[in-house]
């Protein structure tokens, strides 16, 4: 993973998007967090294989999706299906999470020599949503209607 990081970082990217072992052809997770693409107005995600870490905020993600009405599917997703996704325009957005960094939006995707740009590069609005909506709930300035949060009493030394 060291090499793959460092090749990233040398092409001017901050993570690797990690494809399964095996095929090497299905995507996994961006970096250490989960990942998710929103293809037309369908988001998917990859599924719980074993190799894939199960996230909390993952499963805060999927369940705003669904409180929302997104339509979200977890399957196996081919890379191929992201490039030809981008290339039609239908690739509206992606996004890692993970508990560090909540949600991290992906502005673009290198595979062999293609350069996918993902929302002209800009973060897009279900991802917006999601950040705003997860950090409000953590900081208190949005109702936990979810019980996610629990206060923990201040202990004075």
């Amino acid at each position: 993973c060291l090499q793959a990081e460092a090749r990233a970082s040398e092409l001017g990217y901050d993570q690797v998007l990690w494809l399964d072992g095996r095929e090497k052809r299905y995507v996994e997770e961006v970096g250490a967090m989960n990942v998710f693409f929103r293809i037309g107005d369908t988001v998917v995600t990859p599924p719980l294989t074993g190799t894939i870490l199960p996230g909390v905020t993952r499963d805060s993600v999927l369940h705003l999706l669904e409180e929302w009405g997104v339509d979200a599917q977890v399957r196996r997703i081919p890379l191929a299906e992201i490039a030809d996704a981008c290339e039609a325009g239908g690739l509206q957005e992606a996004f890692g999470v993970g508990t560090a960094a909540v949600i991290s939006p992906i502005g673009e995707l290198r595979w062999g020599d293609m350069q996918l740009k993902i929302s002209a590069g800009r973060t897009g609005p279900l991802t917006t949503r999601l950040y705003e909506t997860l950090v409000g709930i953590q900081r208190g300035n949005l109702e936990d209607r979810f019980g996610w949060t629990e206060e923990v009493p201040r202990i004075l030394a």
